[in-house]
């Protein structure tokens, strides 16, 4: 099995500097999504609303949220930076910010944990050459039982209270959105992000944290639902396979069941970067379904992750069925009818041909009459 699930970003530059550091965030939460997807089933099944109903078992939402969750992503990062002594202090960090909040700590998880394993990855390049022979694992290991204890220290009434800062102020205006029914809005920039591959950023790093602090308090949150809606991408995908040029149909049917059923949602962003105007098809959809989710009050009790119908369905609250799908239902006609128009609905769609090749332009032109010889 691969350890990463995020592709390499080579180059330099804004988008590449913002795709690195995305790639960093979805670094610490794919490994883990095993783990999200247990707490979600665990949520969906066993809260006061879930489909099974159980006092006893619902006691493991909190702790899994709270605790193991953000120690797991520390775990995680510290790994990234400094291997598995990083990740050892990574986890023992968090917890000063995990008992210092009240709130689902995954943004300070993602802060500490390789903050704290960067910090010791520098204490051992000063002490390696100046330990002595037979102590090298005294040092070792008091060196990182220091900054451990220190960064949980550092954590707790530093970290924690920034982030539970900046997390309320994302949440009330987020919350403004919603109280004034302008949360489809935020599909003009989670749409074009997606594309440029913020994907898990965006999710994972910003619309995760904050939904499962809605969901930690209603049971459920729209949140989840605004970057991972199927809709969009399978409205684009249609609209290709029916009015597409003619050498990429072939290749719209197997996307749309990698992105559909398996949940890989950068499947899609190629067939928008080859048209860049079909990003107005994405976000017209994704504002819609969002609108729709609205409408009908649905909610997830975790991220759907990959965001396939089939997580979808996984996550989805007792009752929820019918707003859920709804909301994908309409993403998917507005995004296929958006796209449709600005393809031309297939008018004047020829087979892509190789500039400068002689063959084809042969193939074009009417071949000349034999020059009449004078007898």
């Amino acid at each position: 099995m691969a350890d990463s699930y995020t592709p390499p970003v080579t180059g330099t530059g804004v988008k590449a500097t913002i795709q690195r550091i995305g790639g960093h965030l979805a670094g610490m939460i794919m490994p883990n999504i095993g783990a999200f997807i247990a707490w979600g089933l665990i949520t969906a099944l066993f809260i006061p609303t879930g489909w099974l109903p159980n006092e006893t078992l619902a006691k493991m939402v909190g702790p899994i949220i709270s605790t193991l969750l953000p120690i797991l992503i520390a775990y995680t990062g510290g790994r990234m930076v400094h291997g598995q002594r990083g990740a050892v202090v990574g986890a023992v960090a968090v917890m000063g910010v995990v008992v210092g909040t009240d709130s689902p700590m995954f943004l300070g998880a993602m802060i500490i944990g390789p903050l704290t394993a960067l910090i010791l990855k520098y204490v051992d390049k000063f002490t390696e050459q100046r330990t002595k022979a037979g102590f090298e694992m005294l040092v070792d290991n008091f060196s990182a039982g220091i900054v451990g204890g220190a960064m949980a220290v550092v954590g707790m009434f530093g970290i924690g209270p920034i982030v539970q800062t900046v997390t309320t102020a994302a949440g009330n205006a987020v919350s403004w959105l919603i109280g004034h029914n302008l949360l489809p809005v935020a599909s003009v920039l989670i749409e074009p992000a997606k594309v440029l591959f913020l994907n898990n950023a965006i999710n994972h790093g910003v619309l995760g944290p904050l939904g499962v602090a809605q969901a930690a308090e209603t049971g459920k949150s729209i949140l989840f639902m605004l970057e991972s809606n199927p809709g969009p991408g399978l409205g684009l995908l249609l609209a290709y396979l029916l009015f597409g040029p003619r050498e990429l149909r072939p290749s719209t049917p197997a996307a749309m069941i990698i992105h559909f059923f398996g949940g890989i949602h950068e499947i899609y962003f190629p067939y928008v970067l080859m048209k860049p105007r079909l990003i107005l098809a994405v976000i017209a959809g994704g504002a819609a379904g969002v609108f729709t989710f609205m409408v009908t009050g649905a909610g997830l009790v975790a991220t759907p992750s990959p965001g396939s119908i089939f997580a979808y369905i996984a996550v989805t609250p007792k009752g929820g069925w019918l707003g859920s799908s709804l909301g994908i239902l309409v993403a998917t006609a507005v995004s296929f009818a958006v796209a449709a128009i600005l393809l031309g609905f297939g008018r004047g769609e020829k087979k892509d041909e190789p500039e400068g090749s002689q063959e084809a332009v042969t193939a074009t032109e009417p071949a000349a009459a034999p020059a009449n010889k004078e007898a």
